[in-house]
């Protein structure tokens, strides 16, 4: 089972350029399942050790990590590890099909955007003033535009003259 993981590792880092650090994380993750694998082959009498685990047993594994307190973050990553070697195994004709093929990661929810305090705003808007060049009066247009509309960078700089319409005080955006 480890000349397998090892097999795919080397896969990932020839055929596919992973990065070393990327490389790493999977070898972490999949060892950590290897053991656990192991452990459920010895319990039920499995050989080879993939032969017995099926949906049923990944989700005895995700209830492991649960009960381990990981982050979902962590979890999903260690799904996508495992998803990825079974599929290996499948491409080789190790295993005929992929056992975990229906089992869903944890769902990962964003972390919203912090905002700055007033105090670094206020920095923030007195740095073109330093310099007195287009290009600076443009960049604290620009800030002010950001600051005082919430629109989003990639909005701003899609932003055409005809967007801006100076007369009745308004810019169009579309986002």
């Amino acid at each position: 089972m480890r000349q397998v993981i090892d097999n795919f590792l080397n896969y990932l880092a020839v055929e596919k350029g992973f990065p070393p650090n990327t490389i790493a994380a999977y070898r972490n993750d999949l060892n950590q399942f290897a053991g656990f694998v192991e452990e459920e082959a010895t319990k039920r009498g499995w050989i080879p050790p993939w032969a017995g685990f099926d949906r049923q047993s990944m989700l005895s594994y995700l209830l492991d990590l649960r009960q381990r307190n990981y982050a979902a973050t962590t979890v999903a990553r260690k799904v996508a590890a495992i998803r990825s070697l079974f599929n290996f195994m499948v491409a080789e004709g190790v295993i005929k099909a992929n056992p975990i093929q229906d089992v869903r990661s944890p769902k990962i929810g964003k972390s919203l955007p912090k905002p700055i305090s007033i105090s670094q705003v206020r920095l923030l808007l007195e740095q073109p003033s330093k310099v007195s060049t287009p290009e600076a009066k443009r960049d604290r247009a620009m800030l002010e535009l950001l600051y005082a509309s919430g629109m989003r960078v990639s909005e701003l700089v899609s932003l055409n003259l005809g967007d801006v319409d100076l007369e009745n005080g308004y810019v169009r955006c579309l986002g």
